[in-house]
């Protein structure tokens, strides 16, 4: 008779820990505004002995605005991390396979506990997902160890075909939020940023006013293009700084977007818009075609059918990835998706701690650069918003490396940093 098969690693044990991180400043955006960050990680070990951790971010306010406008700060948080806990009370027995397949199995019954305990039954898919975070890279680094694979590009190429690039160097985008000064955004160009993330869709009279929002939103682009105009970079197509902005879903048609790109035309900052992120709610999706600037989707890609039905039904012609945000898993698979269709992508960011930085930044160097770049980018605004960023990045197992070190607005990556992998698999 034929041999018995060997049985399959399990996870045997979980543990979570979360610690709260305060912003420097209120942090404005979705018409909302947050002030502390919970940082989570979890550590899952196997019956064979293998451990691996991994880290998260908690954002309720991006994950869902309906249950931050519900519970609050305090309250949303502690439910998003009852979420986390209740998956990895799930995941204990459960045998080691490819984490998409284990993310599936997970992700239902989660989101379901989530719509229970939020007393949501609307609640979206974002927010479990952003719960699922950290368990979801702590199975990747796993999945790793036990199939012996050696670098991440090996790890990742079984799931996508567009994360191959080695990319020798890479911008960082910064964010400015509502209130971000003008005194602050010279500093920003001062350092060399070529890419600058404008969050729009505010809400200045907090009665959701969608008129006062528009009036407010391009007085803002209007005061940053001011700032930023005369400026020079080597690092874009046309040798002007250019804007990424991201609406957070908070405009409600096409005609009001389009009296906003027609003021922006008409002060001579239409032409560097380079992305313009998540204008609608993804309950309200429009065909995005007519628009003069390139549609970039975000919080409504929880998977890659979702990508699917925003590229080829609304006409968007980019996709913001998050793995730590969403899942390595989940960006996997809208890559692939994206890169199936020849449209773009690229890493935004979700205000994280410096270790999920370095994998932010690991997935963007595979990644090909934007049309209208000439270098690779991604997000990150730790630094502008952490008010210990100091110290949290004393504790990244990067700390230190010349990778880490943004010198003239960008990354230099070497041989060294992909031979490491940016030291991602290195932990305490």
């Amino acid at each position: 008779m034929p041999p018995l098969p060997e049985p399959m690693e399990k996870i045997h044990s979980a543990r979570l820990r979360s610690q709260c991180q305060p912003l420097l400043h209120s942090f404005g955006f979705k018409g909302g505004s947050l002030t502390e960050l919970w940082q989570v990680t979890c550590e899952l070990t196997t019956d064979c002995g293998a451990h691996a951790v991994g880290e998260s971010v908690q954002s309720v306010l991006w994950s869902d605005g309906a249950v931050f406008a519900r519970w609050g700060q305090d309250e949303g948080n502690r439910k998003m991390l009852a979420l986390t806990s209740f998956a990895l009370e799930r995941l204990q027995g459960m045998p080691l396979e490819a984490p998409p397949d284990m993310l599936k199995k997970l992700q239902p019954e989660v989101l379901a506990y989530g719509r229970r305990i939020t007393e949501n039954d609307a609640l979206r898919t974002t927010f479990a997902l952003n719960a699922l975070t950290g368990i979801d890279w702590a199975l990747w680094k796993l999945y790793r160890k036990s199939r012996n694979i050696q670098s991440f590009t090996d790890l990742t190429a079984p799931f996508s075909d567009y994360l191959s690039l080695r990319q020798n160097r890479l911008g960082g985008i910064p964010l400015l939020s509502y209130n971000t000064t003008p005194e602050e955004i010279r500093a920003l160009a001062d350092r060399g940023y070529f890419l600058f993330k404008i969050k729009i869709g505010s809400n200045p009279g907090g009665d959701n006013d969608l008129e006062a929002m528009l009036r407010w939103d391009i007085a803002r682009l209007e005061e940053i293009h001011r700032l930023l105009s005369p400026l020079d970079t080597p690092w874009t197509q046309c040798g002007h700084p250019l804007y990424y902005l991201d609406a957070n879903g908070r405009y409600d048609t096409v005609e009001r977007l389009r009296r906003f790109l027609e003021a922006a035309d008409a002060i001579g900052a239409l032409e560097r818009i380079l992305l313009l992120e998540e204008p609608f709610a993804e309950n309200n999706l429009q065909d995005v075609r007519a628009l003069p600037v390139r549609i970039a989707g975000d919080e409504s890609a929880h998977s890659a059918e979702d990508a699917v039905l925003l590229m080829e039904q609304c006409g968007y012609r980019a996709m913001a990835l998050k793995p730590i945000a969403k899942t390595v898993s989940v960006s996997l698979e809208v890559l692939q998706a994206a890169g199936e269709r020849g449209v773009p992508c690229f890493c935004a960011d979700l205000t994280v701690n410096p270790t999920m930085v370095e994998l932010n930044k690991r997935f963007a160097a595979g990644l090909a650069p934007l049309p209208g770049l000439k270098i690779g980018v991604f997000e990150t605004n730790g630094a502008q918003n952490y008010a210990n960023w100091g110290a949290m990045c004393r504790e990244s197992p990067a700390f230190g490396e010349s990778w880490t070190q943004f010198r003239n607005g960008t990354y230099a990556l070497s041989e060294k940093y992909y031979r490491q992998d940016g030291n991602l698999w290195k932990e305490g």
